[in-house]
């Protein structure tokens, strides 16, 4: 289908954060030009979960409108160890562990985007061949007072916290690919924001007419607080069974579930305005929070998956008896999570934590139907579901 540049843009521009220069992106649409639009991911670990989609999503978009999205796998940059967000020096990859979790990013990526329509590629090509020489070049290109004004290394300097010499690198590297590549866009995290700029740097220094930047905004984990994230644990994994990726958005609060339908569906932004709509009408959310689930299972399954997925939950729900009515708490928690016993205690499931765990350990407790076995759990802010402790306690809460 086509689509004019306006409309191009519109569908673009949902969902992201920040597009760096908004009028250079139009300008590039408007000229018919096929673009080569970058994004970079190094194999840190070996899943996707639905946070990395956001961007990826926007890949996709990009296919959709006719340009070539070179997904960038950053095999050299990896053995160096993304300083974002960091606030001690990342452990670098082995050479080993990078190519295996290449490998299966290149199998889970697909689920996406259009494998006729991807290239990949790997950022050693040209890193290798620039070789020691040309990276002392490169990095006279900057100065460590530039570096510094990076946020995560003001702060770690201000903290007189170690910053190893070769992440000031990072920031190098990754602009240099664009410039390799030729990149007409590249896209990025909001945390990426330095690293993004420093391509344009780049490639006006090699007379290259610089990217455009988008910026897709990082995803809330189940807890609602935290970036989504394997190592916290509040992620949705893009491979995990369709029984559990159902299971996990069911249990999003209410208002982070309109989070997931901005950046991860693919339903017209007008038809979520009136789902959202009809909640404040008094329509149960959790008829959406099902659509949503269902949509994206779907994605990385496929439809019968998700249909028997619905129809598990429901069983599940429907073997425990849950009561028409039941008490509702919202708890505030410390540091975005609050351990099972204390939230039985304070809905007023249990009298004392020990209760709790004598209760956990007989397997007389369960969250949105799911037995708890760990007695040290950790319950997420940003979160609703139901408790339930023996047969007939029950308790709706949410936690902030």
């Amino acid at each position: 289908m086509i689509v004019s540049a306006v409309e191009a843009f519109e569908q673009i521009a949902r969902g992201t954060e920040e597009i760096l220069l908004a009028d250079e992106l139009k300008e590039k649409l408007a000229s018919g030009k096929p673009l080569i639009i970058k994004a970079g991911f190094d194999p840190t670990a070996p899943d996707l979960h639905l946070g990395h989609t956001v961007l990826i999503n926007k890949l996709r978009v990009f296919q959709d409108l006719g340009h070539q999205v070179v997904f960038l796998i950053g095999d050299f940059t990896g053995m160096i160890g993304d300083p974002t967000g960091k606030n001690v020096t990342r452990k670098p990859l082995s050479r080993d562990d990078v190519l295996a979790n290449a490998e299966t990013y290149k199998d889970q990526v697909f689920k996406i985007l259009d494998p006729a329509k991807t290239v990949i590629r790997f950022n050693s090509e040209w890193m290798n061949e620039l070789g020691a020489a040309g990276m002392i070049k490169l990095a006279a290109r900057q100065t460590v007072a530039r570096m510094l004004e990076r946020d995560d290394f003001k702060k770690r300097y201000a903290a007189e916290q170690p910053i190893a010499i070769h992440e000031f690198l990072y920031p190098l590297v990754q602009g240099w690919d664009s410039v390799a590549l030729k990149a007409d866009i590249e896209l990025g995290g909001t945390d990426q924001r330095f690293n993004l700029l420093m391509g344009r740097e780049l490639q006006k220094d090699e007379g290259q007419r610089p990217q455009t930047v988008i910026m897709v905004p990082l995803l809330e984990g189940l807890d609602g607080v935290q970036k989504m994230s394997k190592s916290l644990g509040n992620y949705i994994g893009i491979t995990e069974p369709a029984n559990e990726m159902f299971g996990k958005v069911m249990s999003v609060s209410d208002e982070l579930m309109w989070r997931y339908y901005e950046l991860l569906s693919f339903r017209p932004l007008a038809e979520i305005e009136q789902f959202k709509q009809a909640v404040a009408d008094g329509a149960n959310p959790r008829d959406f929070k099902v659509l949503l689930a269902k949509e994206i299972i779907t994605r990385f399954h496929d439809e019968a998956a998700a249909e028997t997925a619905e129809q598990d939950f429901i069983q599940r729900f429907s073997k425990n008896a849950l009561p028409d009515e039941m008490p509702e708490f919202t708890l505030t928690t410390e540091n975005g999570e609050l351990p099972i016993g204390h939230v039985l205690r304070e809905a007023e499931l249990v009298s004392s934590t020990s209760e709790a765990m004598r209760m956990i350990k007989q397997g007389g407790v369960k969250i949105d139907g799911e037995k708890v076995t760990d007695t040290k759990l950790l319950c997420h802010a940003g979160t609703e579901a139901v408790y339930q402790v023996g047969k007939r306690k029950f308790a709706r809460i949410t936690l902030r």
